[in-house]
This record gives structure tokens, sequence and C-alpha cells, in this order.
């Protein structure tokens, strides 16, 4: 047969409970006698410790026969008041077998006293309530746990669903932009067309690819970075030029995908680009190892068309994946974006 369990806990707690139940119980029934006589400590603790087991296992059954019949969250109040009544009812009907059993057997240094009895039915009623309230907080506890477990997983999936939406937004954001630099070569000088339709194919390779991992190597995203500016210096000439200041052994850190390229494109989107006024961007990192995207400032009269992705993109990426948030300055003379490295 088996068992009623009412908690993963139920053999700690019988091991540590009803040992100390048993002797504080026999106490107040038989009195200091208890003490002084082996016979009758080790006869009535064997007996109540029977008894508190029984106890133990009835009060299980019946936690679980209430929990079954109120399984409600909102019904807590109810099942906690209907299992402490039950379990005092039946502590307190085992107290007075228990005080009847040591009548009857004539337990040596027992004398019946009614005064005693109260006690005792007092003190199983005080030992249940004090059980209880361990149950509920190792319940609420593990409950507690559960839910977290459950809420971060939901969170995670959450943020992998708003991580992996970010990235779609990319595709689509970045042929978009890149169409429009074409249509506008195929007019001007269709060579220059040919060539750029060849180096997009390559670059939108690039763009699948990592687009499936989380974080790419910064050396990867150079690599993609100086492919990007190729691309844009067919369009833009002399006007535009990309300097790179990388310390040596910072290739192998990584950054979300892309994150260059929205960086590049925001500079050539939002500034004037001549010749006479050429763009200057610069990636190169700092004293504290973070990748810096520096570009100067020279703002277009009317503001360029932006869909929103762009910056807000990289920074909710970066805070998806739990790193610190990059910082963007602007001093009127340059635009600075620095970046964490993971």
């Amino acid at each position: 047969m088996k068992l009623p369990v009412y908690s993963k806990y139920d053999r700690v707690l019988q091991l540590i409970f009803i040992p100390i139940n048993s002797c504080m119980l026999s106490w107040i029934i038989i009195g200091n006698n208890y003490w002084t006589n082996w016979v009758t400590f080790g006869g009535a603790t064997v007996i109540t410790a029977g008894f508190t087991f029984s106890v133990w296992m009835i009060g299980n059954y019946m936690g679980l026969k209430i929990n079954a019949q109120h399984p409600h969250p909102r019904q807590y109040v109810m099942r906690a008041l209907l299992r402490f009544m039950a379990s005092a009812a039946n502590a307190s009907l085992h107290a007075l077998v228990l005080f009847n059993v040591f009548v009857q057997i004539q337990l040596p240094g027992f004398t019946a006293d009614p005064v005693r009895l109260l006690f005792s039915v007092l003190f199983v009623m005080v030992s249940v309530a004090i059980v209880m309230i361990v149950y509920e907080t190792v319940d609420s506890y593990d409950n507690w746990q559960v839910a977290q477990q459950q809420i971060e997983t939901l969170t995670k999936a959450q943020m992998q669903g708003q991580l992996d939406a970010l990235r779609q937004q990319v595709n689509p954001h970045f042929l978009f932009n890149s169409l429009n630099s074409l249509t506008a070569l195929i007019s001007e000088d269709p060579r220059k067309a040919e060539t750029f339709s060849e180096e997009l194919s390559s670059v939108y390779r690039y763009l699948l690819r990592s687009n499936e991992a989380p974080l790419v190597p910064l050396s990867s995203e150079l690599d993609f970075a100086n492919s990007y500016y190729h691309l844009l210096k067919t369009r833009h000439g002399e006007a535009i030029s990309l300097v790179t200041h990388i310390q040596p052994g910072l290739e192998s850190r990584q950054l979300p995908p892309l994150t260059l390229q929205l960086l590049i494109e925001n500079a050539v989107k939002h500034n004037i680009i001549l010749p006479s006024q050429p763009l200057t961007i610069a990636l190169s990192t700092d004293e504290q190892q973070r990748l810096v995207v520096s570009n100067n400032l020279q703002r277009k009269p009317s503001r360029a068309l932006s869909n929103g992705v762009g910056l807000s993109n990289i920074l909710t990426k970066y805070q998806m994946l739990g790193q610190p948030t990059p910082t963007i300055e602007d001093d009127g003379h340059e635009f600075r974006v620095t970046l964490p490295l993971v």
C-alpha cells in the first residue's frame, strides 16, 4: 500500500517533527515522570511516535482530498481552513485515544489528569498549525520557483520572438535602400550599376547567413562593413571614406549581426556626401575595448525619410541579449555610437 505523500519534503519533515513532537506530547500527558523512568520514557515515546505518524498520514490523506475538491487558486483560504479543521480534529482525537491507551496499559509513572489531557489537545492543535505553516511556506516557495521558471521561459520566448522580428526587419530595410542606390546608378552609369549589383549579391549572401545568429565575430562584421563600403564607394566615389583602427586581439569579440551596416547606412542616409563635403566614417576601439563608430556631421537640409529601424534596432538587440546599452553622442561636429563587445 502506498502511503499518501502531501509534499516532496514529507520524509524530511517527519524525521524532524515526529521525534520532537512525540517527546513533547508524552511529557505533557505524563509529566516529569516521563524523564525519570526509562520504562515509561521508552514505552511512551514509541507509542506516541506511532500515534503521531498515524496523525501525519491521515492528515496527508485529508489534505490531498481537500486540495482535489478545491483546486482553484482563489480557493486558497477555504482549502487552508478546511485542512486545519480536519487536521486539528484528527490530531485531537488521536490525543484522546493516546491518553486512554496510557490509562489502559497502566503505564508506569502515569496518572490520568484531565488538565494534562486538555493541554495535550491544545498542544497538538498548535503543532498542526505549525506544520501547516511550514507546508504552506514550502509550497508557496515551490510555486514561486515554478512561476519564476515559467516567467523566465515566457520572457525568453518573447525576447527571442522580438529579436527574430528585429532581424527580419533588417532584410527589407537594407534591400530597399540598396535598390534605391542601384536605381539611381542605372541611369547615371550602367557599368557601375552592374558592378554594384554583383557586390550587392555578395553582401546580401552574408546578410542572409549572419541573420541566423544572435551574435557574430567582430572580424566578420568588419569584413562585411568593408564589402558594404565598396558598394557605397561605387555610388559616391571619393566623397566617402572608411577608416578602421581596431585594437589587435579584439577581432574575436562579438556583437549583433549587421550592426555596422546599420550604423554606416545611418551615416550615409542623414549626411551630405559630395566631393566638396566628403563623409568620413571611422571604426575604432577605445581603452575599455568597446567599438566606436563615428562620422563627421554635415546634415542634409531636409530630414531623410526613415522607417525607424536603424539605431532603435541596435539598441533593442543589445537589450534583448542582456548586454550593456550602447551610448549615442552628438556634439554638433561628430556623431558617435559606442558599442560594447561581447
